[in-house]
């Protein structure tokens, strides 16, 4: 799914989503540092509730975004892997081939 895509999901989806709506959206290299710090700034210092990341999570040596975000979560949230794994093998046998990483922040999910 592309990050428009996604963005017209979650904002089309806002009242089964108890009113989420996106705040914000970025590009970020493909860099545990520059992702660590939009992470970071969203859930530390704008203390957002959700964050949804696409990509970044495939098997060439660039792709991180798995790694970044288990340096920067507190709690895993094993469940919500699970379901994703679920829905996304719905779509694709090779949702399997998946690295996603989940978890909470201080507030942020």
């Amino acid at each position: 799914m592309s990050g428009p895509r996604a963005i017209s999901v979650v904002n089309s989806s806002s009242e089964k989503l108890g009113g989420a709506r996106v705040v914000a959206t970025a590009v970020v290299l493909d860099d545990v540092s520059k992702i660590k710090e939009i992470f970071q700034k969203w859930s530390d210092v704008d203390r957002m509730d959700l964050i949804l990341t696409l990509g970044g999570i495939g098997f060439t040596p660039r792709e991180v975004t798995p790694e970044a975000t288990k340096e920067l979560i507190e709690k895993e949230t094993p469940g919500l892997l699970y379901v994703m794994m679920q829905e996304s093998l719905k779509v694709t046998p090779f949702a399997i081939l998946s690295r996603a990483a989940a978890g909470i922040r201080g507030s942020t999910l």
